[in-house]
């Protein structure tokens, strides 16, 4: 039997007294990439921040590993191995792509923060050239690299995405889920909101699709990809 990375049972949330998220069940086995689709403001940013601690959890269960950790801090939550890589803000741009990856991990011995550096431009090689460059600099499809990259010098085992291809072009947009489905070979589970839902979908192991706050339907990606009437209200059919 598959290890549960991630076990979500009843959660509601949403930000201060504005519930947006209601009775939420959600699971990701090791070493799964899945999916949550849907439409526009249906929850599914907010799902992400809530298990990351950065929106507001009222009620439900967050378990990683087997261990409850609903309401868990952020760094709390870093340090059990789980990453998160915000839609926007996601890199600090008057710095250079060099300073931005060590931030992913200051606290680190310089060694081994040096070692890490190393193994995220290994995945994303469009930036060892740019390492000197102001991340402002860089193009969409780069900068979502950095923020992907400085993720990973933390080591994590688990790395929650939100939209990781908006506003991309549609050949960053294959790139950038390309590299994150071969972060699996690493040893690294992942969970993903996307709005491109077929690209994403096609190399996902499951999906889910979420609409006013609440999971409407989940199954195989596949399944998804090829439901007619999944496919008329929640991918756009062609």
């Amino acid at each position: 039997m598959s290890k549960r990375v991630l076990d979500v049972k009843g959660l509601n949330g949403g930000y201060g007294s504005v519930q947006i998220l209601y009775d939420i069940d959600i699971h990701v086995d090791e070493g799964e990439f899945v999916t949550i689709i849907g439409p526009n403001g249906c929850g599914k940013s907010t799902f992400i921040k809530t298990i990351f601690g950065i929106a507001t959890h009222y009620s439900g269960t967050v378990e990683h590993n087997g261990e409850d950790v609903s309401g868990w801090r952020t760094d709390q939550l870093v340090n059990r191995g789980i990453a998160y890589v915000p839609q926007v803000d996601n890199v600090f741009p008057s710095l250079t792509v060099h300073e931005n990856l060590q931030m992913g991990g200051n606290a680190l011995p310089t060694k081994l923060l040096n070692e890490r550096i190393e193994r995220a431009l290994d995945m994303f090689p469009d930036l060892r050239n740019r390492t000197h460059d102001l991340a402002a600099s860089l193009s969409g499809g780069e900068r979502q690299m950095l923020a992907i990259s400085r993720a990973l010098i933390s080591d994590p085992t688990f790395l929650l995405l939100d939209e990781p291809t908006a506003a991309l072009s549609p050949l960053y947009q294959q790139q950038i889920i390309e590299r994150i489905d071969s972060l699996r070979a690493e040893g690294i589970t992942v969970l993903i909101v996307e709005q491109n839902a077929r690209l994403s979908l096609a190399r996902s192991d499951r999906g889910y699709i979420i609409a006013s706050g609440k999971v409407v339907h989940t199954g195989d990606a596949k399944h998804i990809l090829t439901d007619p009437e999944i496919g008329e209200y929640f991918l756009g059919s062609h």
